[in-house]
């Protein structure tokens, strides 16, 4: 189908009332009142109209019993890897999962001992410590490193300890969540490399891969070579690109037999291997006919990125923007507030009233930042920002303001 619908990412849509996460459990998620939610990553626009035309078509049907994934499920996949990313896979390394988030935590169940370590490199998407230290192993940090406004791995200090006996598992963030990454072939090989050499399974979360800025291209860590390939699982999901986490359908891609079996085993034992009737609707139209709705919503989001920089740059000079390369996430270093934390988030939450990811749950390295949520119509986006503002000043003029003697 060739969507030629144009889209209005403007329209402010209700959620309020649909169970959304984001919007009906902000308040007391957050511990506050009124709050804007720029937080969690999903994002406030209707899928593509194709997805939706699809969905209704299954809905109508009526019976909605046990479902497999069928081959149009695996084709949709691979036409869409290969035409999006340069990628030829086989069938029989797909996987399907609920979720990304799932898949790493039977990878880690799957490919390391109780008490092992799993390295990740923090500031990271914070379910990443939560998978690790859930199923009782252990966080081996290798912090990325911010020089000059840009995020990069620290190679030494990975190399060290990746020889840890005890190390058998790296999770890989790329694009990065929550720094914005898009890590370079350079990057992914000399990481790929020091994996290979420790005998470290590489689990490649991709599931940002779509969402890339103009000006950099994702590069898929398994197609770099057949080592990486035979060493790594991939992680990915038309659910970030096309705003369908509440369906959950994600697939992992393990082209070693060994480790594919390992996996599928884990989510036998969790009851996790079957899909919903609708999520496999939602995953074979996102990739068949979301290409002209995503290429739209990357200029819209380009737009909002270009907003947020203008408005920041003018009204909250105290805060400075991580240039993001990748996804509709931002990362905000505030330190130049000279906040501790915790004043921080009281400051976003309860002076300005808006719900944005702090930066330390992202680990120790994200104290002093916040994560915003932009994939939201941009009048949505321009009241956060000047709530923040308004709170800023209003803490800036406290400050600069000499006590009464």
């Amino acid at each position: 189908m060739d969507d030629k619908t144009v889209y209005d990412f403007d329209a402010v849509i209700e959620r309020r009332g649909t169970a959304a996460v984001k919007w009906d459990l902000v308040d007391r998620l957050f511990n506050g009142h009124d709050l804007l939610p720029l937080w969690v990553a999903d994002m406030d626009f209707a899928s593509p109209r194709p997805v939706i035309e699809a969905l209704v078509r299954r809905a109508q049907h009526g019976v909605f019993g046990y479902t497999a994934c069928m081959d149009s499920y695996y084709d949709a996949a691979i036409a869409w890897m290969r035409e999006r990313h340069g990628w030829q896979l086989q069938k029989d390394w797909i996987v399907f999962c609920p979720g990304v988030v799932p898949a790493l935590t039977m990878a880690v169940q799957a490919f390391t001992r109780p008490g092992g370590g799993v390295i990740i490199q923090q500031p990271v998407y914070y379910p990443f410590m939560r998978s690790i230290v859930a199923n009782g192993r252990r966080i081996i940090n290798n912090p990325l490193r911010l020089s000059a406004g840009r995020y990069e791995m620290d190679f030494e200090d990975l190399a060290r300890k990746a020889r840890d006996p005890q190390a058998t598992l790296l999770i890989l963030c790329s694009p990065h969540n929550p720094v914005g990454r898009v890590w370079t072939r350079p990057e992914l090989e000399q990481l790929g490399a020091i994996c290979c050499e420790n005998n470290i399974t590489v689990v490649a979360d991709e599931i940002h891969a779509d969402l890339v800025l103009p000006g950099y291209r994702h590069t898929p860590f398994a197609a770099l070579s057949d080592d990486f390939l035979q060493a790594s699982i991939t992680c990915t999901s038309p659910s970030k690109t096309f705003n369908l986490a509440g369906l959950h359908t994600a697939h992992t891609i393990i082209a070693d037999q060994e480790k594919r079996q390992a996996f599928s085993n884990a989510l036998v034992q969790s009851s996790l291997q079957w899909p919903s009737a609708f999520g496999t609707v939602a995953h074979e139209a996102a990739y068949r006919s979301g290409g002209p709705w995503l290429a739209q919503l990357l200029e819209y989001l380009q737009g909002n990125l270009q907003f947020l920089k203008a408005c920041i740059a003018e009204h909250l000079p105290q805060v400075q923007v991580i240039e993001p390369e990748a996804t509709y996430l931002v990362w905000l270093d505030c330190r130049k507030l000279s906040l501790e934390w915790l004043d921080l988030k009281e400051l976003m939450q309860q002076q300005a009233r808006v719900a944005l990811d702090e930066g330390s749950i992202f680990g120790d390295e994200g104290r002093g930042f916040e994560r915003i949520n932009i994939a939201c119509p941009r009048s949505i986006l321009r009241e956060c920002l000047e709530r923040m503002a308004k709170a800023v000043k209003r803490h800036v003029n406290t400050a600069d303001t000499p006590a009464s003697l």
